[in-house]
């Protein structure tokens, strides 16, 4: 062998083993299906020099494509509806998602393949650009390859964490048929508009998605509180409201155990706290209080008041908006209330304040 040949070999032995380190940061990095697949195509389209990457993958039930995740060096997009799917998937390209590998001139796609097909991967290059060679089909089946098991495994994770929060939510749902508290359950509409605000605060998606399993589970610790206590219609006692302080420790007690949800521990502890630090369980003020926790205590305070109670006024949209204005700085975080009242003038916004009060 040549020294030529010798230092290309070098060279593209050293190529495949910084394909195989860059995945393995990036798998290690990623705790979502979805940000994993937008990540990934951005990393091989860069990697391999291609004009654009794209990922699909497919539902293990029906072997349809759910998911497809695209970057063409410019945009990185991710596509979940049926509508949006169907013009994008070609007919042979979805073949490749079932087993079939593609290799053109021009375009590859190999299939992502665990126990079964879970998926393709697929780059593409300019007619004007050089032709893919077999090095290039080398790094992308490396990349499949390292790729593949690490999907699979986050769509396991993602399972087992769908299983829990189900199972959290049928509790809360059991708890609401006794009438002894309605808001453990997960209402999409309470949640679109703590998006909204988490949006206009520029909150990344990890946070929003803590976020959305703190909406679910903020008062869980209610089932270890006595029912005669938390269908009291008449003003509790001392002894009753220190069972009621109590609550959110208990919540973080009973979701301690779960992994996965060690993040929104400190939202649950802290959402009964205010800002002018008289709250509790530690009377924690302004900043040191978790800017999940202030927001979910004003969307809280909204969703009660506007709901019915049998000892107390409901209370109409543009009325509890009133109140919240005139408790921010104090019991409430003056920013989040600042921009609840700016999403509230939105149609939108305004639709989902409408669903979420009742």
């Amino acid at each position: 062998m040549n020294i030529k040949n010798s230092s290309t070999l070098t060279k593209k032995y050293r190529l495949l083993l910084s394909a195989v380190h860059m995945v393995y940061r990036l798998v290690n990095a990623t705790y979502n299906v979805h940000e994993l697949t937008l990540r990934l195509t951005r990393l091989v389209c860069q990697f391999i020099k291609a004009s654009s990457a794209s990922i699909y993958l497919l539902d293990p039930e029906k072997k349809k494509v759910v998911l497809i995740a695209v970057f063409n060096n410019e945009i990185n997009m991710l596509l979940t509806k049926k509508k949006d799917i169907k013009k994008k998937v070609l007919k042979n390209e979805e073949k490749v998602a079932h087993g079939y590998p593609i290799w053109e001139s021009h375009r590859m796609g190999v299939p992502l393949v665990a126990d079964d097909a879970i998926g393709a991967i697929f780059l593409k290059r300019k007619d004007d650009e050089p032709a893919f060679d077999d090095f290039d089909k080398d790094l992308l089946s490396v990349v499949a390859e390292q790729s593949v098991t690490a999907i699979k495994n986050l769509q396991l994770y993602e399972e087992q964490q769908k299983i829990i929060l189900g199972s959290i939510e049928f509790i809360g749902k059991l708890l609401k048929k006794q009438g002894s508290v309605s808001s453990v359950i997960k209402r999409t509409d309470y949640f679109n508009f703590i998006k909204l605000i988490c949006e206009k605060l520029q909150m990344s998606q990890t946070e929003i998605d803590n976020l959305y399993y703190a909406s679910i589970l903020r008062n869980a610790g209610a089932i270890d509180v006595p029912y005669e206590i938390l269908s009291k219609t008449s003003q509790l006692n001392d002894e009753e409201f220190e069972v009621i302080r109590e609550q959110p420790a208990r919540s973080v007690e009973l979701i301690k155990p779960v992994a996965f949800l060690k993040p929104i521990l400190p939202i649950l502890l802290c959402h009964r706290e205010k800002y002018d630090g008289t709250g509790y369980p530690s009377k924690l003020k302004k900043e040191q209080i978790p800017l999940g926790a202030r927001i979910i205590a004003v969307v809280d305070a909204f969703e009660a008041m506007t709901r019915e109670r049998p000892y107390k006024k409901r209370l109409s949209i543009d009325e509890a908006i009133v109140e919240l204005k005139m408790h921010s700085g104090t019991q409430f975080d003056p920013k989040i209330v600042d921009i609840f009242v700016e999403l509230s003038k939105q149609k939108k916004f305004r639709k989902y304040l409408r669903k979420a009060s009742f």
